[in-house]
């Protein structure tokens, strides 16, 4: 119990980072974008952050993990730590200028010819988050989680300041009377001013973390980096599949959906729109995700193990199941966070916020392959999963639009989670309470059905709405209350 509370407790950490500077995007910028850009220029920023994100994996080639799991020995942290930081720096140095040079075809790939810019701006993003990650890395190896929450707030932070210093300061000062400027301001192309704020931001995380390079030994030990890379290989296929299972409905909304180019880019933004409802799901799976993956491998010696990883996977369920209900009863209230226009695509969130629930279990599942060193076998699985996304977006966005992402996303995810289970279950069997997993997640859908029905029954408006899903949320967890009495009793008693 001792280990879940510090589980829990560094969760909680990781997850105020993220879910703070998530929700400070998400409470501030996403309403603010989805009130100043139009549906289009929301699906483009949209789509250049997908982007992003895949080649960031393609960047970094997951040597996060490979720290991890090679400095998770006192003894290996400087030379894994100081190996991984010098192959990052070359690789990256050369990665950057390559997207540089190649910066106008690539945007023309994209369909956004005349804008180079926004390729070499994500160039500099991605070049200086992928410098962050070992030392973001050491930071959760070394169980600093406060440290680890300051920069990532810092960073939104730094990023909100200039999105409104270039967006609304700018323009003021101009309107007032400061016409020197625009001649470097460009409003028609607006969108640029996010990526470079952006890339601000970014400079400033890799600023505050450089005093964690200050102690390198800037040693290089090849053949520690290549046992690095050999585990980390896998990986990557790991990281691109889990990014086009996660984003690749965005850019594919665009290549495939039912309307001409400027349409389905209205569409891409839209869809976009509608997963920043889904993002508090998603952030708790990621705090999850940072806080048990060094926890996972700190564990894996005791001889309890398999027990405390089985109750974190209970726990996981539990939790995300809560998160599931809450957002989609009161959804009627979470909807005005974004603009009008941006409203019509909120019947995908259900989609989503399950699919988020199985990622998380597939996140739960699948350490032990990681432990095992069976690394291959997760990228077998994310392949598997990667080839159930992309081609249920094949062929569902033509005729579904953007419920095809959704419906896609979740057959993927639920795929993992089953596959991760049933090999984890074969070859690093942990008991895992499943009975009680299907519980929370089968009720929790039970309750959201029935406030469907009640609701188009009782057409009881705003307030009876609210007042409705109130009681049906403690009629869950009354529920919730009387399946787990026995462990409740428990900790009460613990508690006396």
């Amino acid at each position: 119990m001792s280990l879940l509370k510090k589980l829990a407790g560094e969760t909680a950490i990781y997850g105020t980072s993220s879910i703070l500077s998530r929700l400070l995007h998400y409470v501030i910028l996403t309403p603010y974008f989805t009130r100043v850009f139009g549906q289009g220029e929301y699906g483009v920023v949209s789509d250049m952050y997908t982007w992003a994100a895949l080649l960031l994996v393609l960047f970094t080639y997951r040597m996060e993990t490979a720290f991890f799991r090679y400095g998770s020995r006192d003894e290996d942290m400087e030379k894994s730590f100081s190996t991984a930081s010098l192959s990052l720096l070359l690789s990256t140095v050369v990665l950057v200028a390559l997207f540089i040079l190649a910066a106008n075809p690539i945007a023309d790939w994209l369909k956004y010819p005349g804008h180079p810019e926004y390729v070499i701006w994500f160039a500099f993003i991605i070049g200086l988050d992928a410098l962050s990650a070992i030392p973001f890395a050491r930071l959760r190896l070394e169980n600093r989680p406060i440290r680890f929450a300051i920069i990532k707030t810092l960073n939104i932070l730094v990023n909100i300041f200039f999105i409104f210093l270039f967006l609304e300061v700018g323009p003021w000062l101009i309107a007032h009377g400061w016409k020197g400027l625009e001649a470097v301001y460009q409003w028609e192309t607006r969108i640029t001013y996010v990526f470079i704020s952006n890339c601000l931001a970014s400079t400033a995380v890799l600023i505050m973390l450089l005093p964690l390079f200050r102690k390198m030994k800037f040693e290089f030990d090849p053949a520690l980096w290549r046992r690095m890379l050999a585990y980390a290989a896998p990986l990557v296929i790991v990281g691109v599949a889990g990014v086009i299972n996660q984003l690749i409905g965005i850019p594919m909304i665009k290549e495939l959906g039912p309307g001409g180019l400027a349409e389905n880019i209205r569409m891409m933004g839209v869809y976009s729109a509608a997963t920043k409802i889904a993002v508090l799901m998603n952030l708790f799976t990621q705090a999850f995700n940072y806080a048990a993956e060094p926890f996972f491998f700190k564990n894996a010696g005791r001889s309890d193990k398999d027990s405390v990883y089985a109750q974190v996977g209970q726990a996981f369920a539990l939790v995300g199941s809560l998160v599931f209900i809450g957002i989609m009863l009161y959804l009627d209230l979470i909807q005005y966070f974004l603009g009008r226009d941006f409203r019509e695509g909120l019947g995908v969130v259900p989609l989503l916020l399950l699919s988020y629930i199985f990622l998380g279990l597939y996140y739960n599942f699948s350490i032990w392959y990681k432990l095992a060193d069976r690394t291959a076998i997760g990228g077998w699985i994310a392949t598997g999963g990667s080839v159930i996304t992309i081609a249920l977006n094949i062929w569902l966005i033509p005729t579904m639009g953007y419920y095809g992402p959704g419906w896609a996303a979740l057959a993927c995810y639920l795929f993992m989670a089953l596959a991760s289970y049933w090999t984890g279950q074969r070859f690093y069997p942990i008991p895992y309470p499943v009975g009680r997993i299907l519980a929370y997640i089968s009720s929790a859908l039970l309750i959201y059905a029935a406030s469907l029905w009640l609701d188009g029954l009782l057409q009881p408006g705003l307030a009876g709405t609210l007042a409705l899903h109130t009681g049906l949320l403690g009629l869950w967890l009354l529920g919730i209350l009387g399946l787990e009495r026995q462990q409740v009793r428990k900790l009460f008693l613990r508690k006396r």
